[in-house]
């Protein structure tokens, strides 16, 4: 608040001020931004940019589950907004590697989380589950969970998600559909490194050999895109049918590797850019909700979003959903 000053010659003009002085209000405090909201929004603006130009496009949003409420509370009821711009809610660590690999994940996590699954899947939604477990005892117990709560499971045998597991030796409920909508989906591969499996060719025909229903994979190798003729192929099951062919995409941090990133950045950041993540070199947490970092992901074509449309994927499997808990935390 500024100060009124009354003394000597001032006094007759301070009088005339002091209305407007002394009732001049406080600075209002910076509202709080809704960072959930901010997330949800992001993602329905995407859907709906995406789904103008394929209708069938398919956008799976991972962790976060607290978005599928109003609230972000189970007893929230749900956000019909947000549930309806997606098609599946997927989640990892629910059984397994919360705490590490091969580790049973502790039951308030397990609990917690799966009742919101449980309402996002009375509301219609596909769940799709990733655990890390490779210990086939394990494994097994993780897919007859999965199972037992109608959700769709993948058992990762790598936290790096590089490799085609090889227990079971066959896919969970492996089946030779022409599988073209996720609903008929009984199994997922999920397998975010493609270099790992050596070259271009080597990894489309490493998995051409599988029968999984669901290809969860990045849009690019390296720094090449897959074209539409390779996602072609790798529609392709060992057995005559048909997958789903899905492509990863970080929507709540930035990667130093992919094609959109700029070295001057390092020195000279844009305002949506925020500091890296201590647990993955090269991630850099973004302000999602800003237009700069928005443009990067979608709404023109050179957006990341228009390239996987472009390739001709099934959809897309949206990463760092949860970004909303970092600002929660630490603020902007």
């Amino acid at each position: 608040m500024k100060k009124c000053f009354r003394s000597g010659a001032w006094f007759l003009a301070g009088m005339l001020l002091i209305v407007s002085c002394g009732t001049e209000p406080e600075e209002e405090p910076r509202p709080q931004r809704n960072y959930k909201q901010e997330m949800r929004d992001f993602v329905e603006q995407l859907s709906a940019w995406a789904h103008v130009q394929k209708a069938s496009f398919l956008v799976t949003p991972q962790n976060g589950v607290q978005l599928t409420t109003t609230t972000g509370t189970i007893q929230g009821g749900p956000d019909l907004d947000y549930l309806g711009a997606i098609d599946a809610v997927a989640q990892e660590d629910l059984f397994y590697g919360y705490d590490g690999m091969d580790i049973r994940s502790p039951s308030y996590f397990t609990g917690d989380v799966g009742a919101f699954l449980d309402q996002a899947r009375y509301n219609g939604k596909v769940i799709l589950v990733t655990n890390y477990c490779r210990t086939p005892v394990k494994v097994d117990d993780a897919y007859r969970k999965s199972e037992e709560k109608g959700y769709v499971s993948f058992a990762a045998s790598s936290r790096d998600l590089d490799e085609i597991p090889s227990y079971p030796e066959h896919p969970w409920k492996e089946n030779d559909a022409v599988v073209t909508v996720l609903d008929s989906v009984k199994n997922f591969l999920y397998l975010l490194d493609p270099e790992a499996l050596g070259t271009k060719e080597a990894f489309i025909t490493a998995i051409t050999a599988t029968n999984y229903d669901l290809l969860i994979t990045d849009a690019f190798y390296g720094d090449d895109p897959f074209t539409s003729g390779e996602v072609d192929r790798l529609r392709e099951k060992a057995n005559g049918g048909k997958r789903l062919v899905v492509a990863y995409m970080s929507i709540g941090e930035a990667e130093n590797y992919r094609y959109y990133w700029q070295k001057e950045w390092e020195h000279d950041p844009p305002s949506w850019l925020s500091g890296e993540n201590p647990e993955w070199a090269g991630n850099y947490k973004v302000k999602y909700w800003e237009k700069g970092w928005q443009e990067i992901i979608f709404g023109n074509e050179n957006a990341y979003l228009q390239k996987i449309l472009d390739a001709g994927f099934d959809g897309v499997y949206l990463d760092i959903i949860d970004a909303f808990e970092y600002f929660e935390e630490h603020g902007e």
